[in-house]
């Protein structure tokens, strides 16, 4: 049964201390957010100094969602936000935190589950985390020192959501009501990467990576229909059937 108050997950993508986790949970019930989610720990879990930091903010600890990996994490969204200081060489668009918050609520009301991640204390997100997300979040931070705590960033995004509590006129339900979710493009681009693979696609090796993660993000920037992603894999099975009749 779907939880009531609809609300964005917030995704902490490998938090390296329980304290930090702790804050963030605290950061989070400061503005009415409750849909944690946990991505490997680097201390494990549960984490007994992320609860004492946690303080009257325990309950998001105690319902949080602990996975393996980013694409478990995010697999039942179909619309991902990756925050970060700096754009990186993705091509993505990118929102203010302001903004993504409204662009948030909007995909939140026509129906859309959505999520936030959050990247690592020490160095943030990696590309491959990042090649996943729709749309980057960038917050417009001293150049010099752009280096933001996991639990300021999620303080900074909780307090956009919560300002945005004004409802806003929603998408069209119909451009989003039959998104396909993270899981399925997941699937589809694992269905390529084999394909390809098996053609000799990734050459010369020492690109096969660059080109995988630019495959990724190619299917991460297109609005893809459950649909869409049943057509695809029917031309990929097809273009492999003709291969082989040949």
């Amino acid at each position: 049964m779907p939880r009531p108050d609809p609300q964005p997950a917030f995704v902490l993508i490998r938090p390296q201390m329980g304290e930090n986790i702790g804050a963030a949970a605290r950061a989070m019930w400061n503005f009415g957010l409750d849909r944690m989610r946990i991505v490997a720990p680097r201390d494990g879990w549960p984490n007994q100094r992320a609860v004492a930091m946690a303080s009257g903010a325990g309950r998001l600890l105690d319902e949080a969602q602990l996975f393996d990996d980013t694409a478990a994490a995010i697999g039942d969204c179909d619309f991902v936000y990756a925050t970060t200081a700096r754009p990186r060489d993705l091509t993505k668009p990118v929102f203010t935190p302001q903004a993504a918050m409204q662009d948030a609520r909007a995909r939140i009301a026509a129906g859309g589950k959505v999520a936030v991640m959050f990247g690592p204390e020490r160095a943030g997100m990696e590309n491959d985390d990042i090649a996943r997300a729709n749309a980057i979040i960038s917050v417009p931070v001293n150049p010099e020192f752009a280096s933001l705590n996991l639990a300021q960033c999620v303080l900074l995004t909780g307090y956009e959501w919560r300002r945005e509590a004004v409802p806003v006129a929603p998408m069209r339900v119909d451009a989003l009501a039959d998104w396909a979710e993270q899981i399925e493009i997941e699937k589809l681009t694992a269905h390529y990467e084999d394909r390809l693979q098996d053609a000799g696609f990734f050459f010369p090796d020492h690109k096969a990576a660059s080109m995988k993660l630019n495959l990724r993000n190619l299917w991460s920037r297109m609005p893809l229909t459950r649909a869409d992603v049943q057509m695809l894999h029917g031309i990929m099975r097809q273009m492999v059937r003709w291969k082989d009749r040949g």
